[in-house]
């Protein structure tokens, strides 16, 4: 769940809030009761490593691909 800060505050706070998206957390921005906008971190580019890592961890434990499987995933739809 985010954080929910009045525009005042946000202009005040902004980079403490700025601060806090960095270290992941989401911020609602809200004028009055109602929500207008949200600060959320950037998903960072180029980081090939963490990327590889994020593949590796999400294939844990599947079986591994096969050449078939590879060839029909390449092959589906143009038929």
């Amino acid at each position: 769940m985010s954080t929910v800060v009045k525009t005042g505050e946000a202009k005040t706070r902004l980079s403490e809030l700025l601060a806090r998206v960095e270290a992941g957390e989401e911020i609602t921005i809200a004028r009055g009761d109602v929500p207008v906008a949200r600060l959320v971190p950037v998903a960072r580019t180029g980081d090939a490593r963490a990327a590889v890592a994020d593949i590796l961890a999400a294939r844990a434990g599947l079986a591994p691909t096969t050449a078939d499987e590879l060839i029909a995933w390449r092959d589906d739809g143009r038929r």
